[in-house]
């Protein structure tokens, strides 16, 4: 483990130039106090998390002070916003601090996300406020728990700099940590500029720095959608899985890591409903959670079209033709897992369907029923409305579970007790705002091993009260 004075730094992507991204110095905070900060995060810089009491730490992560080798760069890029292209986008209120490589030689990004403004903040303050960033925190490092691949956050720090949202409220930062923060949106800038040479240096970049291993097939690029489309098929089979809604898939939101990413008005499923809106601002239900894999399979042929320059179009076409298949067949082994169903039976699709009808129509806790189906506890059943209907739905399940039994055993190691609930997050903003961190603290805490059971915090593995039900949460959160 190292200090935070002995990070090492090879800032690669700044090398590429102005044409991607512009140099940048963050505006900092006021006051400065330090809100949270996880170790395991710092653990993936090598970095020692005693460090985080170093009053350096806070002045760092609130762009008070910076490395030597730090470049602040405000990237460049675009994207389709709920449909519709914007043709130029960028870093509007973060900066890629620089490149740290820890001692296995993998590069993480720093990105100060609330750093203030920069050329692509299109008339905004660049700033985030100390909502937003405890919720990116918070589900940063709570999805990875889940096995949902997802971007990190090492902090967040608080300032007394007045922002105004819906609300008067304080400026806050969050160091955001990924090993690239390369979005789809920046190969559809290049391309919709026309800047066929630039888009090419990014592909050559991204293959050499994300993708190393396609660089030996016949067709590295090729070979690179390939492994783009499997991460995000994936990763949104653990989103539905998992009843996660990220709430704005937009193309400059979609990571080339397949990662989850730019966080926003996400939630968790408190009741199921297929059709769940969790950003208020979906009038239309684009992002809701039964779209999200068609969704992905839109973004991905939006980067597709982006490739066009350098691959057949009949060849891309073919690849997107195969790209459902990779989600239905994860979701369907995410699915049997936290069921106890073992291997593959005729029928199992309908008696999944059946039971997220049944959970459908009696508005049913999903994390919570499933948690008592993985604990044999009868309880489960009062979760059902027709009872008669869940009580056959039962028999049928067990008797699945019976043809073999492998399965079992696991289960309890992947239906997790303790859940990122939009209320759990509202309690500790709450008490964030009024200058006492320790619920943000508890809460990562509690998040960092979902799937134990720990005596005195039945509160937090409870359905939502009545206040804490369909929350409403907006781009600003």
């Amino acid at each position: 483990m190292t200090t935070l004075a002995d990070l090492q730094f090879d800032n690669r992507f700044a090398r590429l130039g102005d044409r991607f991204s512009t140099a940048v110095m963050p505006e900092p905070l006021s006051n400065p106090r330090l809100v949270v900060a996880s170790s395991e995060a710092a653990e993936l810089l090598g970095l020692d998390p005693a460090e985080a009491d170093n009053p350096l730490f806070t002045e760092l992560f609130s762009g008070r002070t910076l490395w030597r080798d730090a470049e602040p760069r405000a990237m460049v890029y675009s994207g389709h916003q709920f449909g519709i292209y914007n043709p130029q986008l960028g870093d509007g209120r973060g900066l890629l601090l620089g490149e740290v490589v820890n001692d296995r030689g993998e590069h993480w990004d720093l990105h100060l996300k609330g750093a203030g403004s920069t050329p692509y903040s299109r008339m905004g303050d660049g700033r985030a406020v100390l909502r937003s960033s405890i919720r990116e925190f918070l589900a940063s490092e709570a999805l990875p728990a889940l096995g949902i691949p997802s971007s990190r956050a090492l902090c967040v720090t608080l300032g007394d700099n007045p922002v105004r949202r819906e609300r008067m409220e304080r400026a806050a930062m969050l160091l955001r940590l990924a090993p690239s923060h390369i979005r789809f949106g920046h190969f559809e800038f290049f391309y919709y500029t026309d800047q066929l040479d630039e888009l090419r240096q990014l592909i050559d970049f991204t293959l050499q720095t994300c993708y190393p291993h396609c660089q030996q097939a016949e067709q590295p690029l090729l070979a690179m959608f390939r492994e783009v489309a499997r991460r995000t098929m994936h990763m949104v089979a653990r989103w539905q899985a998992y009843g996660f809604c990220h709430g704005v898939m937009n193309t400059d939101n979609m990571s080339i890591l397949g990662i989850t990413f730019d966080f926003g008005p996400y939630a968790f499923l408190d009741d199921y409903d297929a059709g769940h809106i969790c950003n208020h601002s979906d009038d239309a239900g684009r992002y809701a959670f039964n779209r999200q894999p068609v969704i992905a399979h839109w973004n991905l042929a939006c980067l597709a079209q982006a490739l066009v320059p350098f691959l057949d179009v009949e060849t891309l076409k073919t690849e997107l033709g195969q790209i459902m298949p990779l989600y239905e067949a994860e979701y369907r082994r995410l699915m049997h897992a936290r069921l106890g169903w073992a291997g593959e039976q005729p029928g199992d699709d309908a008696l999944l369907a059946e039971l997220l009808g049944l959970m459908q129509a009696s508005a049913a806790d999903y994390h919570l029923t499933l948690r008592l189906l993985a604990e044999d506890d009868p309880a489960s059943r009062d979760h059902f409305i027709d009872r008669d209907a869940a009580d056959d739905w039962l028999v049928r399940h067990r008797a699945r579970q019976a043809m073999d039994t492998s399965a079992l055993a696991g289960r309890l190691l992947c239906n997790p007790v303790y859940v990122l609930r939009n209320y759990l997050a509202q309690q500790a903003i709450s008490a964030a705002e009024q200058e006492d961190f320790s619920e943000v603290r508890r809460l990562h805490q509690i998040l960092r091993e979902p799937f134990t059971r720990v005596p005195g915090l039945e509160a937090y593995a409870a359905s939502p009260p009545d206040w804490g039900r369909r929350l409403e949460i907006s781009c600003s959160s």
